[in-house]
């Protein structure tokens, strides 16, 4: 699918090398722009109710009661804080999902990840990270099914 755009190119008959002139075929491409515009961010707003729908079934099936959600969990704390601990656990969460659904995808990130803990110091994160690399991506447990062919084939 090519997305259009309102700027034509150098090889459009529209296009003089001066300002660009409006005409049918500008104004049909900026509407097929608009249009695809349009289906796209629809798309995203429906995936987006999709996870959200999700989030919410997981927010009450780890609580329990929907008494128990996050700031009722913590009365007493600032609910300012409460969200910011929220919207990032969300995105953490989120990310491990992820790389826990494909882990041999994320085998390069993995490894560079566990570099950057252990390069600042931080040798007991990076150990985990290192761990979970060779769990879940070995080094040399290759299929061919996966793209990677041995033995010179």
């Amino acid at each position: 699918m090519s997305i259009p755009t309102t700027t034509p190119s150098p090889a459009d008959d529209a296009f003089d090398g001066g300002p660009v002139a409006a005409g049918p075929a500008l104004e049909d491409a900026a509407f097929e722009t608009m249009q695809t515009d349009a289906v796209l961010a629809g798309r995203a707003m429906s995936s987006g109710q999709f996870i959200a729908g999700l989030i919410a079934n997981a927010e009450l099936e780890t609580v329990g009661r929907p008494e128990k959600l996050a700031r009722d969990l913590w009365p007493d704390a600032d609910p300012v804080v409460v969200q910011e601990v929220w919207d990032r656990a969300l995105a953490v969460g989120f990310h491990a999902g992820r790389v826990s659904a494909a882990p041999r995808m994320f085998r390069d990130q993995l490894e560079r990840v566990a570099g950057v803990f252990a390069a600042a110091g931080f040798h007991a994160m990076g150990g985990l990270v290192s761990r979970s690399r060779r769990l879940v991506a070995p080094e040399g447990t290759s299929h061919p099914a996966d793209g990677e062919t041995g033995h010179g084939h």
